[in-house]
């Protein structure tokens, strides 16, 4: 009988430790470890991903029917964020906030699987059959070949794939899923492990693309332990604000794809509603004669999009000033605020509040010059030319330097009906028919230039 051995596991983001501490070294929670018990010497009935045990050349790997196999999802938004479609034999995790959609955007993707007469399976462990078709009956879901399964017993999803042998497996979620012989209650680090790694050895042996739905803790950590995004191909983070109807879906990690894609969505009556054109709809409540806002040409993955940034700046005032920021990096708005302080612009004793407008997040540098041209038409209360947008990394000594990818930036800002942009000199670009460059090396050139 193997030695068991006591841990302790933070329940927010799965750091482990010999001894319960009041406080969690890696993501600060207080109070968040769980005792554990688990076996010293490894399991002998678990379970082998492959029976291959010597090296094999690489000339001599078999490749099948030839290699990667994509199935499209039928969501174009999805399928975006995946890199082209979902991989047969993957394991994917999407993660996000209760109520945001995740099981809603799954069962739209499982539906038009159905629909073209591919067999799926749902396997839900938080909500009952009769609630699953309620929802499926307001989203419109009528798909023949979509199987239903109400189970916290993961053996029973492993028969049930094995049986049908559906082309896509969600299951929702992991953390309520257990595995009847090993220890811990679901939802325990223990059993989260051990329940992703018999998911990823059953999609890899059976072909079957497996979808996990992941709970996340409030610092927007995925939760359960972080082998657990190790075992997954593909990340995916869903995200939405509470306050708009935009929810955002980021692939945070993905083996077969550029990691960082972004799709969007908005919800509506009727469920998930894809919003293939981001920039028009980001674009589309923005007061182009307010002092305070700026347009910026970001980039999510491959795909340009369009941003506003807005800026407010207070009265001068004698306590000490906030620096608020929502969508923005904190200490990179601090970075800019100095760095105009020092072009000029008296901004020390004044609050200053930042935020990217429709919920997104401003994670580019290439956002800088756009954060500096907000903030600086708030303080002089000018609006920026409705005609003009802006894009450039800014660096301590008030330079702006050059951005990768200038000329897809550039076509965006054209499409969308923009005259002329604000861009760093040392990009040697040709901009589009209509379009007017004008090349800035500093930020004090650039405040010349911007109203």
């Amino acid at each position: 009988m193997a030695k068991l051995k006591t841990i302790y596991t933070c329940r927010e983001c799965g750091y482990q430790s010999p001894k319960s501490l009041g406080r969690c070294f890696q993501c600060k929670a207080w109070g968040s470890f769980e005792e554990q018990t688990e076996a010293a010497s490894p399991n002998p009935k678990a379970v082998a991903l492959s029976t291959i045990t010597k090296p094999v050349r690489l000339r001599d790997v078999d490749m099948g029917s030839g290699g990667e196999v994509r199935h499209r999802t039928g969501v174009g938004e999805l399928d975006n964020v995946l890199g082209g479609g979902l991989v047969s034999g993957s394991l994917v995790l999407l993660g996000g906030d209760p109520g945001v959609g995740k099981s809603t955007l799954l069962l739209m993707a499982m539906d038009a699987f159905a629909r073209r007469g591919l067999p799926v399976l749902y396997v839900t462990g938080e909500e009952s059959l009769q609630q699953v078709r309620m929802r499926a009956d307001r989203l419109g879901v009528q798909g023949e070949t979509l199987s239903l399964l109400a189970t916290t017993d993961f053996l029973a999803v492993e028969d049930a794939t094995k049986a049908d042998k559906p082309l896509v497996v969600v299951v929702d979620s992991v953390q309520t899923m257990a595995a009847p012989d090993v220890q811990g209650i679901p939802g325990s680090m223990t059993q989260v492990r051990e329940v992703a790694h018999r998911a990823m050895v059953l999609a890899k042996s059976t072909t079957t693309a497996i979808l996990l739905v992941g709970h996340i803790t409030k610092s927007g950590q995925l939760a359960g332990p972080k082998v657990l995004e190790h075992f997954v191909d593909t990340v995916l983070q869903f995200e939405g604000d509470g306050r708009s109807t935009l929810r955002v879906l980021r692939s945070v990690k993905n083996r077969f794809g550029p990691a960082g894609e972004l799709g969007m969505f908005e919800m509506v009556e009727q469920g998930l509603r894809e919003v293939a054109d981001a920039s028009a709809r980001l674009l589309s409540e923005r007061r182009e004669d307010a002092a305070g806002t700026a347009v910026i040409a970001t980039r999510e993955g491959s795909r340009p999009l369009l941003i506003e940034v807005q800026a407010l700046v207070g009265r001068p005032t004698p306590a000490t000033p906030m620096r608020t920021c929502v969508g923005a990096d904190r200490t990179r708005v601090q970075m800019l605020i100095a760095v105009l302080e020092k072009a000029g612009l008296s901004l020390h004793d004044r609050d200053v509040f930042v935020n990217a407008a429709g919920g997104v997040r401003l994670e580019e540098t290439a956002a800088d010059l756009g954060v500096i041209a907000a903030i600086a038409s708030s303080l002089t209360d000018t609006p920026v030319r409705s005609d003009t947008m802006v894009f450039g990394e800014v660096g301590l000594v008030g330079e702006v330097r050059a951005v990768s990818h200038p000329n897809v930036r550039l076509r965006e800002a054209a499409r969308h009906g923009f005259t002329r942009v604000i861009a760093p000199a040392s990009m040697a670009v040709e901009p589009p028919r209509g379009l007017h460059l004008v090349g800035v090396r500093s930020v004090r050139e650039a405040l010349e230039h911007l109203f």
